[in-house]
């Protein structure tokens, strides 16, 4: 039998554990550009990088739907062994973000106001957010690629190039962040530029990981007439059009979760925001079993063996339980201790205790829907993850949210953690009937 359980839990954790890493280091940068901002003469800086930077994350992330397209289609490639198709999936969906990316510089004049003013930016904020949107914005051709790099280099199963790739471009913005700020007195400008170099920095050594050893064939994909495909382009905008709808939907469910918490008070705000800190920490150390699963169920999809698929499901659910399990038992045991290390001011070390409950059940109440993503992103089913997250939004979240307001804040997590559960269990009924009829390899 090939691949039998013992080797799947061995490659899953070769695929897992620098994906683990890698989305640790990730919030890192956030708060190095916080230190160094937060020792300048005035809070308009820190408050104006903040503020734009929540911004490109929202803009970027947006078109988050390009690493997991990539993803798949690559994990799906490289299982049929088909090194022409596994370069021609790369390229076009590096064409298509760079025309996304060229489309935001081109249309920076109203799409910078446009976002600042959403953000509600005002004063001397707007004019410093503005300055280091107006440099951020020509990252954005690095950073969409950058996304179909990480996805292919997943897809391929090289987990350690991402890891060195996330890693080492962390590194040279965070010494750009001190000489430009510290050493040459910039300000929010000076951020900005930091993350720019760095993003191109990154994309040339993500091509180069991409592309090493193997420049002939992808100089001969770039001639072949099948990359520039109707068909396979046609294929490629409605798996990113689907995941694109998902992607939206999750980031309204979090800003409508964030803007009904600031209704009801300022320590609410500042509570839930200090959660919110601990539930991507919960979701990186998920994303890193879900994005193995990714790369083996996309293999197994490629070889077309279903077999391999159910045991890579189950094996990624076994780690994904245990990590869970982990996470929940550390934020029970020590949730009242971070929230104490992330503010000083009393009244919202209180705040956040009182809703610290809901934190600690996330972890096993969501597991499943992180499982999931990363089984239905490896067999490229862009359409089960659109229709889950429309269930799980417009059907639970928000009639939840309706029917729950009398129990406050309390009401909104509830909420919260419906949908987390309404999303894995949906994706749960789904992906048995996908294996009872054999509907994997349909749309493959």
């Amino acid at each position: 039998m090939s691949n039998p359980p013992a080797t799947l839990h061995l490659r899953l954790w070769a695929l897992a554990w620098p994906l683990i890493l890698s989305n640790i280091t990730t919030p890192l940068l956030g708060l190095v550009d916080a230190a160094v901002l937060g020792h300048l003469d005035s809070p308009v800086y820190l408050g104006a990088v903040a503020l734009a930077g929540n911004l490109f994350t929202f803009l970027f992330w947006a078109f988050g739907f390009l690493r997991m397209g990539a993803t798949g289609l690559a994990a799906q490639s490289w299982g049929a062994g088909d090194q022409g198709r596994l370069i021609r999936e790369f390229l076009r969906a590096a064409a298509i973000a760079l025309g996304i990316g060229l489309f935001m510089i081109l249309n920076r004049a109203w799409i910078l106001p446009l976002g600042l003013e959403w953000m509600q930016a005002t004063g001397d904020i707007w004019t410093q957010a503005h300055n280091y949107a107006e440099i951020r914005i020509f990252s954005a051709p690095a950073v969409l690629i950058q996304y179909c790099v990480v996805g292919w280099l997943i897809g391929c199963q090289r987990t350690r190039s991402a890891l060195i790739l996330a890693v080492s471009a962390n590194i040279v913005n965070i010494a750009l962040d001190l000489l430009f700020v510290v050493g040459f007195g910039m300000r929010a400008d000076g951020v900005a530029w930091a993350s720019l170099i760095a993003e191109y920095y990154s994309l040339v050594l993500g091509l180069y990981f991409v592309v090493r050893g193997d420049a002939g064939n992808f100089l001969a994909q770039l001639r072949n007439s099948e990359l520039w495909a109707r068909s396979a382009f046609a294929k490629l905008l409605k798996l990113n059009g689907d995941l694109f709808i998902r992607t939206i939907l999750l980031l309204f469910t979090f800003a409508f979760f964030t803007a009904q918490g600031a209704q009801m008070g300022t320590n609410v705000l500042a509570a839930n925001a200090v959660l919110l800190t601990f539930l991507m920490i919960i979701s990186n150390a998920l994303d890193g079993f879900a994005n193995g699963v990714e790369a083996l169920c996309g293999e197994a999809v490629g070889k077309r063996d279903q077999a391999m698929l159910r045991r890579t499901a189950r094996i990624g659910g076994v780690w994904s339980l245990v990590t869970a399990l982990l996470l929940t038992l550390a934020f029970w045991l020590g949730g009242d201790w971070l929230i104490n290390r992330l503010t000083d001011l009393e009244v919202i070390r209180t705040e956040a205790s009182r809703y610290l409950i809901w934190l600690i059940l996330c972890p096993l109440i969501g597991v499943w829907s992180y499982l999931f993503d990363g089984v239905f992103v490896g067999a490229t089913q862009g359409k089960a993850m659109r229709d889950t997250i429309i269930v799980a939004t417009l059907l639970v979240f928000l009639p939840s949210w309706w029917l729950t307001q009398g129990w406050g804040n309390h009401g909104l997590w509830f909420s919260l953690c419906l949908f987390l559960a309404a999303r894995g269990a949906y994706q749960a009924w789904l992906y048995k009937t996908f294996c009872q009829h054999e509907k994997w390899f349909i749309t493959n």
